[in-house]
């Protein structure tokens, strides 16, 4: 159930941008090689220490997924000759050339933050559904590795089948992080 608690919070989110999502991404592709290739084990992985240790602290732990976000811009503008007409805005409100820089700043600081809030909005709504993608199909591997586990397990080696399970607790710990940024109950 998706409830209407869609962490908003940058720093309460375990997945702070699209990039940070890419390690979903890289357990789903392992997932495709190894249900693919039923020789491949932990050690035969692109990814064996991450499953290795996924499998050592076992299903109960909470595997995090986090990424650094950065971003930022500086803007600077100059001019010769401006001073008369900084000391004309600034007279507008009954001051000088340092209140002009004020007064002629204004639209531009309001515009530009209007532009960011705008463009941070267009991107946090990305983020929303790419985390609803990236749940949608983690799910539908997680449902893969399961029964493959299942038919797998009669037969297969016993590192196959622990290479199985290390992927099923590392995706599992994915969608529980996926799940707190959704806000689905």
């Amino acid at each position: 159930m998706i409830a209407n608690t869609y962490i908003m919070r940058k720093k309460d989110m375990l997945f702070q941008n699209i990039n940070a999502l890419k390690t979903v991404e890289h357990v789903i592709a392992e997932i495709d090689q190894g249900l693919g290739n039923k020789s491949r084990t932990i050690n035969t992985s692109s990814m064996p220490e991450v499953l290795a240790t996924a499998l050592g602290i076992g299903s109960g732990s909470a595997l995090s997924f986090a990424a650094l976000y950065l971003s930022g811009s500086v803007i600077g503008v100059s001019a010769a000759g401006v001073a008369s007409a900084l000391s004309t805005a600034g007279a507008l409100v009954g001051g000088g050339a340092t209140t002009g820089i004020f007064v002629l700043a204004a639209p531009i600081a309001i515009l530009g933050f209007l532009g960011i809030k705008v463009a941070q909005k267009r991107r946090a709504q990305r983020l929303m559904r790419a985390k609803h993608f990236c749940y949608k199909r983690s799910l539908a591997h997680l449902a893969s590795l399961k029964n493959a586990i299942q038919i797998e397990g009669k037969n297969a080696d016993p590192e196959r089948i622990a290479y199985l399970q290390a992927l099923s607790i590392t995706l599992q710990a994915a969608i529980k992080d996926l799940k707190h940024d959704l806000g689905i109950v």
